[in-house]
């Protein structure tokens, strides 16, 4: 646990706060080790059914710690050394991708560089109005990381990746919902509020069947289209065999709204 990235769990929902507020979230090593033993414990922790994820201090998170990067006192690492830590740290953002939980993101103030391939890596985002998003990373002579050229080509197609990471536009908050890099767009002193009602929606929702749900659309991404039936299939089939999807099918029957436990 490190107090640079804060866990709380309440009735299913893990909240994952980002919490360097006087550098706007930005991504140290202790921060990105923190961010990764939370999405490991969202992902392994049965009580978690579903996972907001935010930033202190009225921003979500403005991507690696640039300033960091340009301290003369600063002993650089080997190129075997940072690849083989960038690697096993952006874990974190498959994990939030992959795991059978959904996860959203309430983006404040700005998300750029590795921030934003974080909130791109979760299944929901709420945007601010006039949040600030951004690629960032051409501007700063890298190439990106925490996944985010992957997430972007998949949203919004080849073309728009290559024009968003190239010249590296910066959207508000309003053009990024409007691009389809985001859910829903409210103005920004509703942006926790919004996400966390979300958030506690999903986690008070049928958890077995919301993480096979997740699990097609994740298929959809990278398996033919004979996999991804054959998941369906089974997916499907197992959502039948749970309490939560009887309970609805009694409800619906009762004209009552369902009552679902996760399982």
């Amino acid at each position: 646990m490190t107090d640079v990235i804060l866990q709380d769990l309440k009735d299913g929902l893990l909240t994952i706060t980002m919490n360097r507020p006087e550098r706007k979230n930005a991504m140290s090593p202790e921060f990105t080790f923190g961010l990764l033993q939370a999405a490991q414990r969202a992902w392994d922790d049965q009580d978690v059914r579903a996972v907001l994820l935010k930033g202190a201090g009225g921003t979500f998170c403005v991507g690696g710690d640039v300033r960091g990067f340009a301290d003369p006192n600063r002993k650089p690492p080997s190129f075997e050394e940072r690849q083989v830590s960038l690697r096993s740290r952006m874990e974190a953002s498959r994990l939030l991708h992959e795991m059978n939980k959904p996860v959203v993101a309430a983006v404040e103030g700005a998300a750029a560089g590795a921030g934003l391939s974080l909130a791109l890596a979760c299944d929901l985002r709420v945007v601010g109005e006039n949040a600030k998003i951004t690629t960032a990373f051409a501007k700063v002579g890298l190439s990106g990381d925490y996944g985010g050229t992957y997430y972007l080509t998949k949203m919004l197609g080849s073309a728009k990746a290559r024009e968003l990471y190239l010249l590296s536009p910066i959207l508000s908050g309003k053009e990024a919902h409007a691009a389809g890099m985001m859910t829903r767009v409210v103005p920004d002193a509703d942006v926790v509020k919004v996400a966390t009602e979300l958030a506690t929606q999903l986690a008070q929702g049928p958890s077995i069947t919301l993480g096979y749900i997740k699990k097609n659309i994740n298929n959809a991404e990278k398996l033919s289209l004979e996999a991804c039936f054959d998941g369906e299939a089974f997916h499907h089939s197992r959502c039948g065999e749970t309490a939560d999807h009887k309970e609805a099918s009694t409800a619906f029957v009762q004209k009552r709204k369902p009552v679902f436990v996760g399982r």
